[in-house]
């Protein structure tokens, strides 16, 4: 292969490069949200473009996005995703952070783009600000 030949990638590895197990990376395709590779059985093979797709539907599901609104998504990739707040009926998951009397942190995960990881430490951060503020001695 020379360097300019687009790389390309077996099942196995595409696998080990996005975290999904293969029998998920054939079931994404079965579902049409990842496109068909080229060659069939062991001689498929994979690009660029199925690793990107693979990753973005890892992201989302983790930010708790079902399968049925990723379609949404990447059946509307060229349009703004549409508006779906404050509907009647809707259903908000958001992370309600305490930090002490008087101090609370609201986060929608989904909206933000963050994952449960990063939440997590988006919070440390926070408590661990906010206790180095508190030590710190009011000038005068």
């Amino acid at each position: 292969m020379t360097s300019d030949e687009p790389r390309t990638f077996t099942i196995d590895e595409l696998s080990a490069l996005t975290g999904l197990p293969k029998r998920t990376v054939r079931y994404y395709i079965q579902l049409g949200l990842v496109d068909r590779p080229e060659g069939e059985t062991r001689s498929a093979r994979y690009g660029q473009q199925h690793l990107e797709q693979l990753l973005a539907i890892r992201r989302w599901t983790q930010e708790g996005l079902s399968l049925e609104r990723i379609r949404e998504r990447l059946d509307n990739a060229s349009e703004p995703a549409p508006e779906r707040r404050n509907r009647n009926g809707t259903v908000e998951v958001w992370s309600h952070f305490i930090v002490d009397e008087g101090v609370e942190v609201k986060l929608d995960p989904a909206q933000a783009g963050l994952s449960p990881e990063q939440v997590r430490t988006f919070f440390a951060a926070v408590m661990a600000a906010y206790q180095h503020i508190k030590q710190e001695e009011p000038s005068a």
